[in-house]
């Protein structure tokens, strides 16, 4: 679905909205309640076209980043809705924005996590429960600070177990939640 200029408070409500009711509604990441609820997380649609300037658009992202102190500004999701509707595509991507990391020297400050409308887990099917943990309206890069990754990790009483927990949550949805919560699939 490409989007103009003019679509994107639209979704970036769309992905507000996943993040409320899908990641924090859900707590498929323990970590997210706290930044979200203070207001430190960007939310950064963008309609740009090619995997270049989606890789200029981490960048400077990244550097909004640096510029600003966790207090303000803890955690950037860009959105791609015109890029990368094959999830297999996006994958692909996904080494290239690794090594933008490596290449910027921020591989040891940021990581990448990834979310797709389509995400799928090696070894598993493509309707597996599972793969609803990394679904998402948009194809979407969200960009991490390690040293409070490293942070959230340490103080969580069994981070080990997340996946596992996060699997059996959503395998307990019924028919009608997966619908409520993951209206574009």
């Amino acid at each position: 679905m490409a989007i103009s200029t003019q679509d994107i408070p639209q979704a970036t409500q769309l992905v507000q909205q996943w993040l409320e009711q899908v990641v924090i509604g859900l707590n498929l990441c323990p970590f997210a309640h706290k930044p979200y609820r203070e207001g430190l997380i960007r939310i950064q649609v963008s309609t740009v076209a090619t995997e270049a300037e989606a890789l200029a658009l981490m960048v400077e992202e990244l550097g909004c980043l640096d510029a600003s102190q966790p207090e303000t500004l803890e955690t950037t999701i860009l959105a791609f809705p015109n890029l990368w509707p094959d999830f297999l595509d996006y994958n692909d991507f996904l080494d290239l924005a690794d090594a933008c990391l490596v290449s910027v020297d921020r591989v040891d400050q940021y990581q990448v996590a990834s979310f797709h409308p389509h995400y799928q887990f090696g070894g598993t099917q493509s309707d597996d429960a599972e793969n609803l943990t990394n679904r998402a309206p948009f194809p979407l890069l969200h960009l991490l600070r390690e040293a409070s990754v490293a942070d959230a990790i340490e103080r969580h009483p069994d981070a080990e177990g997340i996946p596992e927990r996060n699997i059996r949550r959503v395998g307990e949805l019924n028919e009608a939640e997966r619908q409520a919560l993951f209206p574009w699939l």
